[in-house]
């Protein structure tokens, strides 16, 4: 049999700093938000608001009264032109942003690719697996 050793290494003094990316730094100054309006009976509520946190990112935010049916499938975010899902594939969907999938209910924080143009004025809702939209807010 082996012997088996153990040694202790001395802590560090230092405080490690653990930096999340997919949250903003100090405060989201909001430039546009708009209240969910429910589609298809999927109990969309809460608001949506575009911003951009204290490095200059941009994210999208939903507040902690956000609530969506999330028994479904997966449920994706979209930034939009308009309060519809268009999808245009053959051309890029250039009328569409994808943003990523709601995560959970509540509070919730996306980054997105910086100086998101002003034609996009929803947040769509889309699940795929039912083909139906949840919900839109529009940002003012």
């Amino acid at each position: 049999m082996l012997p088996l050793f153990f040694f202790a290494c001395e802590e560090d003094s230092q405080d490690v700093v653990m930096i999340d990316t997919s949250m903003p730094t100090g405060e989201l100054s909001v430039m546009r938000s708009g209240s969910f309006v429910e589609q298809n009976g999927t109990g969309t509520t809460g608001m949506a608001a575009l911003g951009t946190d204290d490095n200059g990112e941009q994210f999208l935010r939903f507040d902690p009264g956000f609530q969506t049916n999330l028994g479904t499938g997966t449920v994706t975010i979209f930034l939009s032109t308009s309060d519809m899902f268009v999808a245009d594939p053959a051309n890029g969907n250039p009328d569409l942003r994808l943003v990523g999938n709601v995560a959970m209910n509540g509070e919730s924080f996306y980054q997105i690719a910086p100086n998101v143009e002003s034609r996009f004025t929803h947040v769509i809702l889309w699940c795929a697996s039912a083909s139906i939209p949840f919900g839109y807010a529009p940002l003012q």
